[in-house]
């Protein structure tokens, strides 16, 4: 029975226990579909990665990223989680930036600083799919949420590869008080954002999210949420080309995801922080 190390992080958090949990294993070279499979739905956590040798030339290292359900292209948190134990078991970048192969290709990675609880941004990738989201998804993202249409101010697909469509509020209030009904839309992911009033809501953030996942249930903080949401905030002229996003509040989380646009590349950042470190037993 091959025993190989496992980390358990935190991502996007300055604080740990703060954030989003993330399992990782390393050295998973050996290992069959089935036993990632199966090891991701014995950990319960949102994702669980797997560490390997890459096959593109100019990638460090490769990913593969499963929810209990399935295997992920790409994820933000599994991103920044996964570099971080890379990092922190000797891997030693080729060149300037890290550089991550995954489902979605290679993924830029810059690190801030080389401590413990360093931390980390990836480069968003490219969307799958954007522009306006359909009237009869539009009406049932409504019901779903059980508010007015009204209360939108406007609605996009931000497919960057789970799937999400990204829905525009007027406030951090009306994003904290959504009810979400999973049994309406119950295959699609559900991405809400609202911007922070300083008078009321202090400056820590600019935006508050809140990311509902297609099987159900609510992500503490999610990297690719906040990525395609930068891009089409950013895009638009709503959000500035620097700013905060807060997101796990209405689960009792402090998740702080960093967006910086810089030339063309947008950068998705948080800190990582180490809560498990051993082994496991396959």
């Amino acid at each position: 029975m091959p025993t190989l190390p496992f980390h358990q992080v935190d991502v996007f958090s300055a604080a740990p226990f703060k954030g989003n949990p993330l399992a990782v294993i390393a050295g998973a070279d050996g290992l069959n579909d089935a036993t990632m499979q199966r090891v991701a739905n014995w950990t319960n956590l949102s994702e669980t990665t797997f560490l390997l040798q890459p096959r593109e030339p100019g990638a460090d290292y490769r990913v593969r990223i499963f929810t209990p359900q399935r295997e992920l292209p790409f994820a933000g948190h599994p991103t920044l989680g996964s570099c971080h134990v890379w990092l922190a078991l000797g891997g030693t970048p080729k060149g300037e930036h890290v550089v991550q192969e995954c489902g979605a290709g290679l993924v830029r990675i810059k690190r801030d600083g080389a401590t413990e609880n360093t931390r980390l941004a990836f480069a968003a990738p490219p969307q799958r799919r954007s522009g306006e989201v359909e009237p009869e998804l539009k009406a049932r993202i409504v019901q779903a949420l059980g508010v007015t249409e009204a209360s939108f101010r406007a609605a996009q697909w931000v497919d960057n590869g789970p799937g999400w469509v990204a829905v525009l509020m007027g406030s951090r209030s009306e994003v904290l008080a959504l009810k979400h009904d999973a049994s309406i839309l119950p295959n699609q992911s559900l991405g809400v954002v609202g911007p922070w009033t300083p008078a009321t809501d202090g400056n820590e953030a600019q935006f508050e999210v809140r990311g509902f996942m297609g099987r159900g249930g609510e992500d503490p903080v999610t990297g690719s949420l906040n990525a395609s949401l930068a891009q089409w905030l950013i895009g638009a002229g709503i959000a500035p080309r620097q700013y905060v996003a807060a997101q796990g509040t209405a689960l009792g989380r402090a998740g702080r995801v960093h967006v910086a646009q810089e030339g063309e590349t947008i950068w998705i950042g948080g800190g990582v922080t180490t809560c498990v470190k051993g082994t496991i037993a396959l």
